[in-house]
């Protein structure tokens, strides 16, 4: 299906796989079209209830691929954003569908930025983030300065921004910038639990719940408690919610349809 990706569908769980791991994942103009028409094909499929991002090989990305543009002159890179990489960002945070990074090495440059974009972020203990700009006298950028922002707060993300120093998973963890850190060799099992669980979960509610956290980070009370009464309704439309009352007055699981 794509030259750059792999993309498999198993059991509601969808895996998405930068596949360049000769260039440790790094970000080409090919693969950048690639990914987007991969979050579109995912949001339009229903049968996808959750996705796992990650890296082939060694790494999980290694941002933008310098090699690649080596020989290019004037290049414009604000217009490379905007046609290339904010697209990609904003699929990822409009998608109404939980996605998991599979953070299995190192994340630089807009490869952190992939992984930030991401709800969940599973970490190997051999994994590594790197906001990398300013070490070739760029700004952050693929969403970045945003996720910092939102997570740490000014001092710790300008100290991680100006300097581009490297968090290792531990301290990613300790920062509160990844949920969980495990040894490699339980990083698929780790991973797994929280994609099977997402699976089987009411697929709108946690759609929807995505979309509200994001809201709150820019909105006040007054209009995040006219947000919840109006998510509320949509969720208290759907088949998962009759799905969940009925359980629980049959004393059961409920099983969720994801409708």
């Amino acid at each position: 299906m794509y030259n750059n990706l792999l993309f498999e569908v198993h059991e509601h769980i969808c895996t998405l796989t930068l596949n360049r791991p000769e260039s440790f994942n790094a970000i080409n103009d090919e693969i950048s079209y690639e990914l987007q028409d991969a979050w579109k094909k995912i949001k339009r499929d229903d049968n996808i209830r959750a996705v796992i991002l990650t890296g082939a090989g060694k790494a999980f990305c290694s941002g933008q691929d310098l090699k690649a543009i080596k020989d290019s002159k004037d290049r414009n890179l604000a217009e490379s954003l905007h046609k290339r990489y904010n697209p990609i960002i904003r699929a990822m945070r409009n998608l109404p569908k939980p996605i998991i990074a599979r953070l299995n090495g190192v994340a630089a440059g807009a490869g952190a930025s992939f992984a930030l974009a991401c709800d969940l972020i599973v970490a190997s203990e051999k994994s590594s983030l790197i906001e990398v700009f300013v070490k070739v006298g760029l700004v952050p950028d693929s969403g970045s300065s945003y996720f910092l922002m939102r997570n740490l707060g000014y001092l710790r993300a300008f100290e991680l921004a100006a300097t581009g120093r490297k968090l290792s998973a531990t301290e990613a963890l300790d920062l509160g910038l990844v949920n969980k850190v495990v040894a490699h060799e339980a990083l698929d099992d780790a991973v797994m639990e929280y994609a099977q669980y997402f699976a089987g979960a009411p697929t709108k509610s946690i759609g929807l719940i995505k979309t509200m956290l994001d809201k709150a980070t820019i909105n006040g009370l007054d209009a995040m408690l006219e947000y919840e009464a109006y998510c509320q309704e949509i969720a208290g439309r759907s088949e998962d919610y009759k799905e969940g009352v009925k359980a629980f007055n049959e004393k059961r699981k409920p099983e969720f349809k994801g409708r």
